[in-house]
C-alpha cells in the first residue's frame, strides 16, 4: 500500500509547559482521509507542525508523499495544502491579493480554479478579508489551498466554528477532492460527527499519545458499548473490553468486537458505537 503520509515514533518535549508528545505513529494512505481527533491539548497541533517542518522534533521518522521533508524542500511543499485554524491570510488582503501572491509561489497555481471556488463559495473577490465571517475566511483558505493542485491536503480544525450548513459543504469538496486517488486528505479535528461522514480511518490522541489509529468502519462496526450492572460487569473477562466508566444507572463497557461479545454474554445489552461515544471512553473510562 501506498502512503501519502507516514509518521514514525514522533517525540516533541515542551521543557517549560512539560507536555511531551509521545511516539506518535500513523500512517494516512493514498487516496484516504484520516480524521486525526483528540480534545484540546492533545498534540494535534504540535503533530502537525512537525509534519509541516515548522516545528522541531525530538526524534522520530516523518514521510510526507514518500520522501523526508528538509527546510530547503521546496518542491515538496509545492505538492501539499494547508489550512490553518485561525487567519491564514492578512485582514487587509482581498481575495483577488491572495491569488495574486500565491500565482507567485505555486507552480501548479490555477487561476481558473480559483475563481471556481470564490463563485461556488459566494466570495466577492474585492471585498477585505477583515470584513469576512469566520466561515467565509476559511472557504477563501480551503479554495486557495485546493486551487495548487496539491496532493496532500492537511486541515488543522478547517472545519471548527463553522455552521452545520458550512461544515456540510466543505465535507463535500473534501470528498471530491479524493476521488482522485492519488489525493489524501489528514482533518484534525473536534468534531467527530463530520468524521463520521466522510473519513476512512480514525486516529485518537490523547494527552499526546496515540491511543487507537484504525479504519473507521472497524470502529463503527466493530465496537459496541456493552451496558452493564455490576455484578454483570464483575463477570466480563478482561479480554473482552477495553474500557468502561460507570454512570448513575449502569456501567458502559466499551468491547472491540460486539458481536463476539454478543455470543459470549448472552442477553447483554450492546449498542453500535459512535466515534464521539469510543473517544469519551478512552479519554475518561477506566482501562485495564
Amino acid at each position: 500500500m501506498d502512503y501519502a503520509l507516514e509518521v514514525k515514533n514522533l517525540s516533541k518535549t515542551y521543557k517549560r509547559s512539560g507536555f511531551t508528545l509521545d511516539n506518535v505513529s500513523f500512517r494516512v494512505p493514498k487516496g484516504t482521509i484520516m480524521g486525526f481527533v483528540g480534545e484540546n491539548g492533545a498534540g494535534k497541533s504540535t503533530t502537525i507542525g512537525c509534519i509541516l517542518n515548522t516545528l522541531f522534533r525530538d526524534k522520530g521518522e516523518i514521510y510526507v508523499l514518500g520522501k523526508e521533508m528538509r527546510d530547503q524542500d521546496t518542491k515538496l511543499r509545492q505538492r501539499i495544502g494547508v489550512v490553518y485554524d485561525g487567519d491564514n491570510f492578512p485582514g487587509y488582503y482581498t481575495a483577488e491579493q491572495v491569488g495574486e501572491v500565491m500565482r507567485r509561489i505555486y507552480r501548479k497555481w490555477d487561476d481558473g480554479l480559483f475563481e471556481e471556488y470564490l463563485d461556488r463559495f459566494g466570495l466577492e473577490k474585492k471585498q477585505k478579508i477583515r470584513t469576512y465571517s469566520r466561515g467565509m475566511t476559511m472557504k477563501l483558505a480551503i479554495g486557495a489551498a485546493l486551487a495548487h493542485k496539491p496532493e496532500l491536503l492537511i486541515l488543522d480544525e478547517a472545519t471548527s466554528g463553522l455552521d452545520p450548513v458550512m461544515r456540510e459543504e466543505m465535507l463535500e469538496v473534501f470528498l471530491e477532492f479524493i476521488e482522485d486517488e492519488n489525493h489524501s486528505i489528514l482533518l484534525s479535528s473536534h468534531i467527530t460527527s463530520d468524521l463520521e461522514k466522510i473519513a476512512d480511518y480514525i486516529t485518537f490522541l490523547h494527552e499526546g499519545k496515540v491511543i487507537l489509529t484504525a479504519e473507521k468502519d472497524e470502529i463503527r462496526y466493530n465496537y459496541g458499548i456493552m451496558r452493564c450492572r455490576d455484578r454483570e460487569f464483575a463477570a466480563l473477562e478482561e479480554e473482552d473490553w477495553i474500557a468502561w466508566r460507570k454512570g448513575d444507572y449502569q456501567i458502559d463497557v466499551l468491547v472491540p468486537d460486539r458481536e463476539k461479545a454478543a455470543r459470549k454474554y448472552k442477553g447483554a445489552v450492546i449498542d453500535h458505537a459512535s466515534v464521539d461515544e469510543v473517544m469519551l471512553l478512552m479519554v475518561k473510562g477506566e482501562k485495564r
